[in-house]
């Protein structure tokens, strides 16, 4: 009996050794709910499966009634409750991401090409002097089109009715340098780069999404909306748990529940980063810092010779910030909901380091 109680003493001790601790991320949770709009909630991925799974909820009076009004603006009914891992919202620029992951199982099917023009599919495009962009410059935000500021864009391109009305207001817009060489980052380039695979397949950006990156992840709660025009840059709405099912395929290189999404290669071209120091920066978020960009991701950790960074990230407007660490296989994805972003390059950076010693 007491050779037993030892046995089981000496593997309780060695499992403490292993043993993740969280409680430092508990505390970052506590401590920046109220600054990241009220509530959070923070999913975490290792070793093939989830490992943290945690919210806080500290919203303030103010904070309520501000919810309110901006509910009634937009004839929504206001909802208070604690964020959970099915919590669905919009998700901003997080959507650049999966829009580009979309983009790309067509290349891996050889029906488009990164340095196919746009003009070959939209000549629309051609006759404003823009036919030359590449499909590479439009993931990449190097299309050399002087955009409007992100909400801007996104308000004027819900007005309009219909992806070819959207396009020729892009074909309006002037340019402020040589495509390639100015990166501006905007809604811009992955509007045209929805428009094309719309143009190639002849079905709605929508269906496209639902049918090759939706459904095949078991993201049942995610999608670009019922609109006229979608909206890939910015457009979409999804929960931690479906967001989660995407960066676990980008970790596995493509891969989800024994099934192919994307190709290795392609993953892998997502995560190399393209602004290059003959690049002109005319337009980087604060949110950003020094953060490179690939296709339809920001590199936190810039690659070299053409290989993949360490690590991706693709954050929204709102505060959410998704991101994959390709060294250690992990990800992570931090839902919020808020607008004044002044210091939130450095929430992100502390708090991937607090999630990198917690998870070692």
């Amino acid at each position: 009996m007491k050779k037993l109680i030892f046995i089981i003493a000496i593997l309780f001790w060695f499992g403490n050794l292993n043993a993740q601790d969280f409680s430092k991320i508990d505390s970052w949770l506590q401590d920046h709910a109220d600054v990241m709009g009220g509530r959070v909630y923070l999913v975490l991925y290792k070793d093939g499966k989830v490992v943290y799974s945690e919210g806080v909820s500290q919203l303030s009076p103010k904070q309520k009634m501000v919810g309110k009004i901006l509910a009634k603006r937009q004839g929504k009914t206001v909802d208070f409750s604690d964020y959970s891992a099915t919590t669905r919202q919009q998700i901003a620029s997080c959507s650049k991401w999966l829009s580009a992951a979309l983009v790309m199982t067509f290349v891996d099917e050889g029906r488009l090409k990164l340095s196919d023009t746009v003009g070959k599919y939209l000549p629309v495009l051609s006759k404003s002097g823009k036919g030359n962009i590449t499909i590479s410059e439009c993931l990449s935000h190097m299309t050399a089109i002087k955009s409007p500021d992100l909400k801007e864009s996104l308000s004027e391109m819900r007005q309009t009715n219909s992806m070819d009305e959207a396009i020729q207001m892009i074909a309006a817009l002037p340019m402020e340098g040589e495509p390639g060489k100015v990166f501006r980052y905007s809604n811009t380039g992955l509007q045209i780069a929805g428009a094309v695979i719309e143009k190639i397949s002849g079905k709605s950006f929508e269906t496209l999404f639902a049918e090759r990156i939706a459904t095949p992840l078991e993201m049942k709660n995610t999608d670009f909306g019922k609109g006229k025009v979608a909206l890939p840059a910015g457009g979409a709405s999804s929960t931690p748990n479906d967001y989660m099912n995407f960066l676990t395929m980008v970790v596995n290189k493509g891969m989800f529940n024994g099934k192919s999404i994307l190709s290795e290669n392609s993953v892998n071209q997502m995560q190399i980063n393209r602004v290059t120091g003959e690049v002109n920066k005319v337009y980087t978020p604060t949110e950003a810092g020094d953060f490179g960009y690939g296709y339809g991701e920001w590199i936190m950790e810039n690659s070299t010779a053409n290989k993949p960074s360490n690590a991706v990230t693709s954050p929204g407007l709102f505060g959410s910030f998704p991101w994959v660490d390709n060294q250690k296989k992990t990800a992570g994805f931090l839902m919020a909901f808020y607008l004044n972003n002044k210091g939130r390059h450095e929430y992100y950076v502390d708090l991937r380091k607090l999630v990198d010693k917690a998870l070692k």
